[in-house]
């Protein structure tokens, strides 16, 4: 293909996940969808290898890269199928996050893939939310293994019925099965024009040109990377239940380009629920090699060519089924990142920015007795690290999460709530040449009963500063003015407030208006 013929192709397989997503946040229910666009979209090969995927959420795009070979193979698919999933050991991320796979045929071979993954705020789980403090993954809610939803392009009803059974208010967790089935609908006949167009030869033709051109170009940006061994060890602050500092050790061996990624090294398997299935801690890697490389890189596999990732089996971040997962996919893949940015800010210090806050934030609520029940979730941004080149934006979503936040009139609208404060933490990014971002606050009072679950992060140990910078704030989190554990539940009554405060993000390099005794010149 020439140049312009392969820039049109990226722009039209890329708009494919594009227009998925606006049907689906268009047709969602749940503002959890619908209004944080807690979503992803793409597009894959036969083979289920990546082949395009819109901007969305980069852990939720990265672990369907690394997972839906395993999806996609070894099944009689069919014309009309849809497939649904959401465990985390058969390549999901946390129960949550459903995924929906569809196959496309013309004439009767097999093509490619459309498949989206969105953030469900009820799954099943007994805790409002369904992002429990939990122990096991039977706490956190309904396990679906890969399932026919649609033959024939037509629901099985008996399917639906035992999805949404267990679920507490049929008519949104419905209308939210029913808007990830319209997106891949449309995915289908979108990407079928573009077949059309050119012909399945010329499709598949195309394809391979693509991911033969982000190889090369990934290529390029990964031998800017000295040959050498980069490690670096840090730590997520516990567990929820009673484990704390727990490691996360990172060594990365590049050669000529070619990266291993090992992180033999961090903590086992551990009870609470920071626990990764390997998919999540593929994702927050690749996310984090994939920001080194050219903004226009296109968004397929080839891109990941020469990146090997390994984690021991029945660790942290390789966990094994029963292990709990709902905080390993929000929590700990952002902790990935800060150790995997750690290691290569000792092969590139001039390029790698410090630590972010470092978590989602996480707020799960809702209360499940009476007539009303209704379950909410919520993630809150916070400071990202100052740079070589840059300041740290304050009062954003970092890294693994690229989502927004519900707006206040939203919130309070469908929820017995009120937002009495949602501002900036002024002061919290850390000092340096290139200073931090600084976190949110975000203080709510309940207008009714309800029970809540915090998982947060940074909250014993700060975000790290670099290259001299200074260490970001830790965050908080207050229930009527007294101080609550990083990861925790509760029940609260009309009138309490609660506060989640997130951290900032160190800062860079040292300040060059710093006096020797402290002061500022």
């Amino acid at each position: 293909m020439t140049a312009i013929e392969l820039s049109l192709f990226a722009h039209r397989i890329r708009a494919v996940c594009e227009e998925m997503g606006a049907v689906l946040q268009r047709a969602a229910f749940s503002p959890n969808i619908r209004d944080r666009l807690d979503f992803s979209c793409a597009v894959f090969d036969a083979s289920g290898y990546l082949s395009a995927q819109a901007a969305h959420i980069p852990v939720h795009l990265g672990s369907m890269a690394y997972a839906m070979r395993g999806i996609v193979s070894d099944r009689d698919w069919a014309p009309g199928d849809m497939l649904v999933l959401n465990d985390p050991f058969l390549g999901g991320t946390h129960l949550p996050d459903v995924t929906m796979i569809a196959p496309l045929f013309d004439r009767g071979r097999l093509i490619a893939f459309v498949a989206n993954r969105a953030h469900h705020a009820d799954i099943g789980a007994e805790s409002p939310g369904s992002m429990p403090l939990s122990s096991s993954l039977d706490e956190e809610g309904l396990v679906i293994a890969p399932t026919r939803l649609l033959r024939d392009d037509r629901i099985d009803e008996a399917v639906f019925n035992r999805l949404v059974a267990p679920l507490r208010d049929a008519t949104i967790s419905r209308g939210d099965f029913s808007a990830q089935i319209s997106a891949n609908r449309v995915g289908l006949q979108r990407l079928q024009a573009l077949i059309d167009a050119q012909g399945a030869d010329g499709f598949l033709q195309a394809l391979t040109d693509y991911n033969e051109y982000a190889r090369r170009l990934a290529a390029s940006a990964l031998a800017a990377i000295p040959d050498g061994d980069y490690r670096f060890t840090d730590h997520l602050d516990d567990d929820g239940q009673g484990n704390r500092d727990l490691a996360i050790a990172c060594r990365i061996r590049a050669r000529q380009g070619a990266m291993q990624v090992d992180f033999t090294g961090s903590a086992g398997q551990t009870a609470g629920n920071v626990n990764c299935p390997i998919s999540v801690t593929a994702a927050a890697t690749l996310y984090v090699f994939r920001c080194l490389m050219p903004a226009d890189l296109p968004g397929c596999a080839g891109a990941f060519h020469d990146i090997d990732i390994s984690a021991p089996a029945g660790s942290l971040l390789n966990a094994q089924r029963p292990a709990a997962v709902a905080a390993g996919n929000v929590e700990t893949s952002q902790r990935i990142v800060d150790a995997v940015l750690g290691a290569l800010a000792e092969a590139l210090p001039e390029r790698i920015p410090a630590a972010s806050h470092g978590g989602m934030n996480n707020l799960a609520m809702g209360w499940h007795e009476g007539e009303r029940p209704w379950d909410y979730y919520e993630t809150m941004g916070g400071g990202l690290g100052g740079g070589p080149v840059r300041t740290g934006a304050s009062a954003v979503q970092a890294h693994m999460t690229n989502t927004r936040n519900t707006p206040v009139e939203v919130l309070e609208r469908h929820f017995p709530v009120r937002v009495r404060r949602y501002e900036i933490r002024r002061g919290t990014g850390g000092g340096g040449r290139h200073p931090g971002g600084d976190g949110l606050l975000r203080e709510l009072e309940f207008l009714g009963p309800a029970r809540y679950t915090l998982l947060t992060e940074r909250r014993r140990r700060a975000p790290w500063g670099l290259a001299g910078g200074g260490d970001g704030a830790m965050g908080d989190n207050r229930l009527n003015g007294q101080a609550l554990p990083g990861k925790c539940q509760g029940r609260v009554g009309a009138g309490d407030r609660l506060v989640v405060a997130s951290p900032g993000g160190g800062g860079w390099g040292p300040d060059d208006h710093a006096c020797p005794d402290g002061g500022v010149q």
